[in-house]
């Protein structure tokens, strides 16, 4: 039998985006209702939680980027649901977001929790999006708090600089300017 890890680590005081689809809207409400259950078991407060919608799964791994990119979030919570139709629309749109959103959380170093479900059948994702301890936007939320946690342990003594301030990626980019490169 398959389990995630159901270790709860803290997220109080980190700043969470969810980015979710609106394809499939259903299915997609409970991965948030899992997500945001998760998020406030492991401490996060409301007002740290900023949800963003987009219109399908293939539109996630922009908001993703966008929202890691611009340094105001700790984590990410990607959550969307592809289902198998009759066409190979269904490999493209999964294959899409999934190399998008792991290229989002390479690109920024910002963790990005894997919520996009890609199932055959619309009964298995109202099986993996309802309540209890199957919901898969819970597991993505407690995956992306718990790389927060392992990022910050890797870079070793060093404290990284909260959310709110400039991140990474803004940082590269004004000590490039700094030395004129890209002007």
């Amino acid at each position: 039998m398959k389990t995630a890890p159901q270790d709860r680590p803290s997220a109080r005081g980190l700043r969470v985006a969810v980015v979710r689809s609106r394809f499939n809207a259903e299915v997609v409400d409970g991965l948030l209702a899992g997500a945001r259950e998760a998020l406030r078991e492991m401490g996060a407060a409301d007002r740290d939680v900023t949800v963003a919608d987009v219109p399908g799964a293939f539109e996630l791994p922009l908001a993703a980027r966008g929202a890691a990119g611009s340094g105001r979030f700790d984590a990410v919570v990607a959550l969307g649901a592809v289902i198998r139709g009759e066409t190979d629309h269904y490999e493209h749109v999964a294959r899409a977001a999934t190399d998008g959103l792991a290229a989002a959380a390479r690109e920024t170093g910002v963790p990005v929790g894997f919520g996009v479900l890609t199932v055959g059948r619309e009964e298995q994702a109202r099986a993996r999006s309802g309540p209890g301890p199957d919901n898969k936007g819970a597991e993505a939320a407690r995956a992306a708090v718990a790389m927060v946690h392992v990022l910050r342990g890797l870079e070793g003594a060093r404290e990284r600089a909260p959310a709110r301030r400039l991140g990474r990626a803004r940082k590269m980019k004004r000590e490039a300017r700094k030395r004129g490169v890209g002007r």
